[in-house]
Formats: C-alpha cells, structure tokens, sequence
C-alpha cells in the first residue's frame, strides 16, 4: 500500500466520521465545527486526486465563508435546536428515499467507466496532460472560452440576488438626515449662497 492511498483512507474515514457527527452531535455549534472537518478532508482527497483548484476553492469559500456563517449565526441567534428535531421522525422516510437515489445516481456514475470502458471516450473535453499544464489553468480555459456566457450569467444571477436581499432587508429611517444628490445638483448660486450682513460690533 502506497502513502498516497493511507493518506486517502485517513481523509475518507475522517470525513465520513465528521459527516455523521454533523447529524449526531447534540451541540449545534458541534455540528459546524464536525462540518468545517468534513471540508478540510474533502479539501485533501481533492489534493489527492491532482484537482488542486478544487481543494482550495472548497477551503475558501465553504471553510472561509459559509460554514464561519452558519457558526456565527448557530451562536449569536437563540433557535431551540430541541424543537426542530422533534419532528425529524415524520421526514425519516423520505429522507431515506432521496439516499438511496443519490446512491444509486454515485454508483451508475462511479460504475459507468467500469462497466463500461469505452464511456471515456465520448468526453467532449479530454483531461489534460498534467505535466505540461495544470487543471487550474485547462479549468480557466474552459471557462472562459467554451462557457464563458454561463459564467457571466451565473455571474448576474448572484448578482440580481444580492441586490434583491439588500432592497428586502433595507429598512430607511425617518429621523436621519440622507444626502439628496438630485437636490443639490438643482440648486443655483442664488440659492446655494446666503449672504448676510453683519453690523460692526454684533455677532451673528
């Protein structure tokens, strides 16, 4: 057994493990803190499969990003965990039922180049050489010639979506002094300046 394959049962057996403390663990802050695990170990067997892209892209945003959001908001907001899960039970069924189909959906795709060898040959995009370029820049290629209009589309739609959650969670209020550039664009020497007269010995 090589040192490559130890470290991927170490990071798979670690991450699975974090992956049912995550749904066991009591503590809700727990939970995140189980789930930045799983990511720091999917971070590795991506390093380990040569998509190095990948591994930092899920440190960055899921570790840096979402999953610091879910624990702070975990702990700032008082949810009671206790009354959530008590209606778990009646959602165990067809939890059960989308595992099983996005099992079935891994091992057609896992199964798929076993079975059939000749699958790998109708990829549009072949894999490319590592030793004379890496994924990152093959990945940036793809993207931006091939695909570029969908990442820009992708691209509007985050965009039109934060724009959407920031006029939805805006709230003015009525007692603060705003700037009104309209206003102060319209207005004229003779009534931007107010000249007053003031007598010798008298202040304002």
């Amino acid at each position: 057994m090589g040192l490559q394959a130890i470290f991927f049962y170490i990071f798979a057996f670690v991450a699975v493990a974090s992956a049912f403390m995550v749904i066991f663990a009591k503590n809700p802050v727990h939970s995140v803190l189980f789930l930045i695990l799983v990511f720091v170990n999917a971070a590795g067997l991506f390093l380990l499969t040569g998509a190095e892209f990948l591994a930092m892209i899920l440190l960055v945003v899921y570790i840096g990003a979402v999953a610091v959001l879910f624990l702070f908001v975990v702990m700032m907001l008082d949810v009671d965990f206790a009354e959530l899960r008590s209606g778990v039970a009646k959602y165990t069924p067809l939890s059960v039922l989308i595992g099983l189909i996005v099992a079935a959906e891994l091992i057609v795709v896992i199964g798929g180049s076993t079975l059939s060898p000749s699958i790998k040959q109708t990829v549009t995009m072949p894999i490319p050489d590592v030793t004379k370029r890496s994924n990152t820049a093959a990945l940036g290629d793809v993207l931006y010639t091939h695909y570029v209009f969908f990442f820009q589309l992708s691209g509007m739609i985050l965009l039109v979506a934060m724009i959407g959650a920031i006029v939805l969670t805006l709230r003015h209020r009525q007692n603060i002094k705003r700037q009104d550039i309209a206003k102060q664009v319209a207005r004229d020497p003779k009534t931007a300046i107010e000249v007053v007269k003031v007598k010798t010995g008298q202040g304002l």
